[in-house]
């Protein structure tokens, strides 16, 4: 990955299909980055990173995923309204947005698998 600007910190996602999870990022706004199976890496914003991880098959998830995690994504160029509104396009799960006491706007999203991804911007 010569030239390949890596951050620092990332989240890896064991999920049940990772084409369709992929897609369903990128109609959020994530950019597809890399795909070498088993993963496909997704960069929102030039600042996180997510990596996709087909789950293999023999490990069996059933139930929510990430109960009690909400995974945290800062917003830039699109706003909390904008991604509310493609992931109810998307038919996703939305809560909100929600202005919050700590000064921020927030919506939360939850992907196919169940993973709850939370967009913030200032207020």
């Amino acid at each position: 990955m010569e030239g390949d600007q890596l951050t620092s910190s990332f989240v890896k996602l064991l999920v049940s299909d990772a084409e369709r999870s992929a897609r369903f990022y990128e109609a959020l706004g994530f950019k597809r980055v890399a795909a070498e199976p088993p993963f496909i890496r997704l960069q929102w914003e030039g600042q996180a990173e997510v990596y996709l991880v087909t789950q293999p098959a023999a490990l069996q998830m059933e139930g929510r995923r990430g109960v009690g995690v909400l995974l945290g994504f800062r917003i830039g160029a699109v706003g909390v309204d904008e991604v509310a509104s493609r992931a109810q396009a998307l038919g996703a799960s939305v809560d909100g947005p929600t202005r919050q006491p700590w000064y921020t706007r927030e919506v939360v999203v939850t992907d196919p698998d169940g993973y709850r991804l939370n967009f913030i911007e200032p207020a």
